[in-house]
């Protein structure tokens, strides 16, 4: 039986931005009900007392990466305790449908998920059954086959269609009018199926240094794949373009505004720089994002709040590759320890690293060892606790190259250091925060396992921003997190505390929530039998968690229900469409 709600006593905070109010809330049969002062309770009806606590609609994470964790962390673990109720995931262009008939083509696929997202390449081939070759093939066997405690959503990756139609060659050169034409094909049917859209990526290299597929895409493609999204109404656009690698972010944004600019297909994309070492690209980013909201343009700046604390391991990350030390990931694609521990002493490797290493990027923190911690210890024989730069005084190596390869070799290739965060310019934050044209909350959760836990960071957002610093108000911080969003999406059923909505909703008091910190969780399958790690955070908490008006997080608890639905966007609304305009 449904268990039926009334929230008694709590401050709504209802998503759209609107001043918060005092009122009870009824939930039954998944939707909200009724809201009002004073609500007499029902029979066979909870009353769940909400003093001094937050109503709200349950957040969204808007640039998750589950697409191969949901098959083994079903529970989606830490997010019901911090208050998440939709996730959306095949961003970057990567997804996992569709796929290539051949198995080595769908390798491919696998080893992109690795080496970008850290998401175990034994994991995904022996525990996900890739029994699809289209979007739609993908999306039916994941409701067969899993469980969600989130609604789940998902964009067709640009990358995977490429693959699906080309095979291998889709590394190396631009598609015929055919392929183009059954890449077309094959995003309809995602879209028909309720894909979100088309996710693309003009960044990223993979481990060989190859542009990933989608960068030898041509006018002609683009033209082509944007027309299908335009007969689609309630389709997006995800783009990540290089704000980061080579800088070329600005660039990209005005030539993909241009290719859309014809049907103004709504289009995320991460055109504002919030870290200070990206500094040069802002005056060019932000006259063109002004220009394209003067135009009417629906063009929203993809953002996160937080930059990310990256744990450094030596088994697998794309830390080093990312900040351009192909040497160093040398001993990251070293197939044993005893390889990788054969490079670390190799006098040859040592010269080669040091190189390499005066060469990285220059906003990457290995070039200031005061900035890497060393963390955690294999061996024990450390020393933990203290920054590379004081092992060197101590140890008198006084490359920092060296000094790291000894520390390892001393402690063990399991040992990890802590490389410090980029940082931020709050101020620009505040404004995107702000910004109706923007779409925050880009954790990467569900990635990077190894390397740091995106999730729960939307707490950090009202703990951070709204509770200690005071730069936003609850109902700004609220709204970015669960009605803009919605609305960007084009989910007009949820995504707001009002009646006939469906019933994600969280209640929370502001003054108990904190981000806790990253643990280790020993339950992610290493294809040999046993278990490896992931960073996840202790319950934030929240008082409740409801999904679809089912209670995945409760008394302190993940409950152990799995209400969450795949969920699709709606054709745009007038709802939606003033929202989104606010």
């Amino acid at each position: 039986m449904l268990v039926q709600y009334l929230i008694k006593g709590g401050t709504v905070v209802d998503g759209t931005g609107a001043p918060a109010y005092k009122a009870d809330v009824r939930i039954r049969e998944g939707q909200i009900a009724e809201i009002g002062l004073n609500l007499a309770p029902a029979q066979r009806e909870r009353v769940v007392d909400a003093t001094g606590c937050y109503v709200t609609p349950g957040f969204f994470e808007n640039h998750n990466h589950w697409d191969g964790g949901i098959w083994w962390t079903p529970t989606m673990d830490p997010l019901p305790g911090y208050g998440a109720t939709t996730s959306i995931n095949g961003n970057c262009g990567f997804s996992v449908a569709p796929a290539h008939d051949d198995p080595k083509v769908r390798e491919q696929i696998i080893g992109i998920f690795n080496f970008f997202e850290d998401i175990p390449e034994e994991a995904m081939t022996q525990l996900m059954p890739w029994d699809w070759r289209k979007w739609s093939e993908m999306q039916a066997s994941l409701k067969k086959n899993v469980k969600l405690p989130l609604n789940y959503a998902s964009y067709c990756g640009h990358i995977a269609l490429r693959l699906a139609v080309m095979g291998l060659e889709a590394w190396d050169r631009t598609a015929t009018d055919a392929e183009i034409t059954q890449m077309c094909d094959l995003l309809q049917d995602a879209l028909s199926a309720g894909a979100l859209g088309l996710s693309s990526n003009l960044m990223d290299h993979d481990k060989h240094d190859r542009p990933v597929p989608s960068k030898q895409a041509d006018e002609r493609e683009w033209r082509a794949l944007i027309d299908v999204l335009a007969r689609n109404p309630g389709s997006t656009l995800q783009l990540i373009i290089d704000t980061f690698l080579q800088r070329k972010g600005p660039e990209q944004g005005a030539w993909i505004a241009e290719m859309t600019k014809p049907h103004n297909v709504r289009t995320q994309m991460g055109i504002i720089p919030t870290l200070m070492f990206q500094e040069p690209q802002r005056l060019e980013a932000e006259a063109l994002f002004q220009q394209w909201k003067d135009d009417g343009r629906e063009i929203y700046a993809l953002f996160h709040h937080l930059s990310p604390t990256s744990m450094i391991n030596f088994v697998r990350t794309l830390a080093f590759a990312q900040n351009g030390n192909p040497v160093w990931h040398e001993v990251i694609e070293a197939p044993t320890e005893e390889a990788k521990l054969a490079l670390l002493a190799d006098p040859q490797w040592r010269d080669r690293a040091r190189e390499a290493w005066d060469k990285q990027y220059p906003h990457s923190y290995f070039h200031d060892p005061s900035a890497l911690t060393l963390r955690e210890s294999e061996t024990g024989y450390g020393p933990v606790g203290v920054t590379l730069s004081e092992f060197m005084a101590e140890s008198g190596v006084n490359h920092t190259s060296d000094a790291l390869a000894e520390w390892v070799l001393r402690n063990g290739t399991l040992s990890t250091i802590l490389k410090k965060s980029w940082e931020r310019n709050e101020e620009r934050l505040v404004g995107l925060i702000r910004d109706a044209k923007s779409l925050g909350n880009v954790s990467d959760s569900g990635a990077h396992g190894k390397l740091f836990c995106g999730a729960g960071d939307a707490v950090y957002l009202l703990t951070h921003f709204v509770r200690d610093e005071k730069l936003v108000t609850l109902e700004e911080a609220i709204h970015l997190l669960t009605g803009r969003s919605a609305a960007f999406f084009n989910f007009d059923d949820r995504g707001q505390i009002k009646v006939g909505k469906r019933a994600d909703v969280v209640v929370f008091n502001l003054e108990e929530i904190e981000r806790r910190p990253e643990v280790k969780a020993w339950d992610v399958p290493d294809g040999e039998g046993g278990r490896t790690y992931r960073y996840t955070r202790e319950a934030a908490p929240m008082r409740l968690t409801l999904v679809n008006g089912v209670a995945t997080f409760d008394h302190g608890a993940f409950t152990g229900r799995f209400p969450g639905e795949f969920i699709r966007p709606c054709p745009e609304t007038p709802s939606a469409r003033a929202l989104a305009a606010e």
